[in-house]
């Protein structure tokens, strides 16, 4: 589903108690993490949650630093937020793959609830299209995920 696609979303409903979050955000590329980040908090301040906010240096180290966060065990869930960028060379490719293939099966063996949202873009400009204060913010989109993973997790005893 391309962004211009995406379905208007209804406020994030939240039940029980407030949920603890993390987000892990890789600010390589400031505004655009920082415009997806906004549109994430407004999404999770609406479900009542308390957000905490973890930088890491790159897109490459948000598996691990999920998987730190993790043991941990002082969240409910997560939210991973980043941005690539195609360059000239076969490094987007292999830090795309990379990351997400960490962050799915991560996902897959854990069952924790997690919303994921890295950008892959050929053009900033792409980028920031997808990071603007509108309903095509994929910031919000991932915290939209992220709720419905912990609703999931509440009704199935997961969280």
């Amino acid at each position: 589903m391309s962004t211009k696609d995406s379905p208007e979303r209804a406020a994030a409903r939240l039940p029980g108690p407030p949920a603890r979050l993390l987000v892990i955000q890789a600010p390589y590329y400031a505004e655009v993490v920082g415009g997806m980040l906004a549109g994430a908090r407004r999404v999770l301040d609406e479900a009542g949650a308390t957000v905490e906010v973890a930088d890491v240096a790159g897109a490459f180290e948000l598996p691990a630093a999920l998987r730190m966060a993790m043991r941990a065990g002082a969240y409910e869930g997560f939210l991973l937020l980043g941005c690539v960028v195609r360059g000239e060379t076969d490094h987007y490719t292999f830090i795309c793959d990379a990351v997400c293939r960490g962050v799915m099966d991560i996902s897959a063996e854990t069952g924790v609830p997690l919303g994921f949202g890295l950008l892959t873009v050929d053009t900033l400009d792409q980028a920031i299209a997808r990071s603007r204060d509108d309903r095509m913010n994929k910031g919000a989109e991932a915290a939209h995920a992220l709720v419905g993973q912990l609703v999931l997790a509440r009704r199935w005893g997961g969280a």
